[in-house]
């Protein structure tokens, strides 16, 4: 949950992981790209990570209890060098399987961020509604590489910024599955719809934003489409957020990646990750800046 800008502070927190986790194994589920060896490329990694904890570190004293959990890492290579890179794991699900309480990791990050003097994490703002004009009614599509990637563009603009969730139904095959935060497997376009409702109630005013998209025609047949995505908005409902608790009115920013495999113009599969855990985390650090504000010496 953060930004780093060096390499050796990669490989530090690279290190760490290994220490808590040294029986983890990240395999490879599938990559999706673009690029060239003249220009560079961009790649979006989905792993699918299983291990055991068993050594002391972040996660504090072993458990020994076994974990999987899902992780895309967003790369910008060129020369054979990573130069950028976004990665969003799904800490959530690891700390649940391994039955340690979130809200106590939550204040931990929390209040790192705190004693630095942060009262927010990097967000914008929230160009859904401007002034009382309701959302574009087209999405921008100028990221997008081919027919395919304007079509999800366009989908997931009616879906998320136009409230439009009926396509959910024309968009996915009957049979489709989706592999979700938490470790979710689920089938059929009730239950992707049932999901992704379910984000937008916790968050009712969520804008969502694409940052970026590629795909790869595959061996199984059809394309795979990479969304790398930020969305911004308030706890202001309840929804899928389940360890936020009650609205808190908190502002929220959401950095996820989406893995989709259309065939026959139908999506047959979904990946999403996102953390609830950086989520719970931003709740937390807005409680401890009002908690500061309300303090008789704050004002001295």
């Amino acid at each position: 949950m953060g930004t780093i800008y060096d390499r050796e502070s990669v490989v530090r927190d690279t290190i760490q992981r290994l220490v808590s986790l040294p029986e983890r194994r990240g395999m490879a589920t599938q990559v999706i790209w673009s690029g060239d060896d003249k220009k560079g490329f961009y790649t979006s990694h989905l792993v699918t990570g299983s291990g055991r904890h068993t050594q002391f570190g972040h996660f504090g004293a072993p458990t020994g209890r076994t974990f999987v959990s899902r992780t895309i890492a967003d790369c910008m290579v060129y020369r054979n060098r990573i130069y950028r890179e976004w990665v969003v794991a799904d800490t959530m699900a690891i700390i649940q399987q391994l039955g340690l309480d979130p809200h106590g990791f939550a204040e931990t990050a929390a209040r790192a961020l705190f004693d630095k003097g942060l009262v927010a994490i990097d967000i914008g703002e929230n160009r859904r509604l401007l002034g009382q004009l309701p959302p574009e009614e087209e999405a921008d599509t100028t990221i997008a590489n081919n027919d395919i990637e304007v079509e999800t563009l366009r989908w997931l603009h009616e879906v998320f910024n136009k409230r439009m969730f009926g396509r959910i139904k024309k968009v996915y095959a009957a049979n489709c599955q989706y592999h979700g935060p938490k470790m979710v497997e689920l089938y059929g376009p009730a239950s992707v719809l049932h999901q992704h409702l379910g984000l937008v109630g916790s968050i009712p005013d969520v804008a969502y934003m694409p940052q970026h998209i590629c795909s790869v025609p595959c061996d199984e047949g059809g394309i795979k489409v990479a969304v790398r995505w930020v969305m911004e908005g308030h706890h202001l409902g309840y929804g899928i957020l389940t360890e936020l608790g009650a609205p808190t009115g908190q502002r929220l920013q959401v950095m996820g990646m989406t893995h989709y495999h259309y065939k026959d113009g139908r999506i047959v599969d979904e990946w999403n990750v996102y953390d609830e855990l950086s989520l719970l985390m931003q709740v937390k650090l807005g409680k401890m800046v009002q908690e500061a504000k309300a303090r008789p010496d704050a004002s001295e």
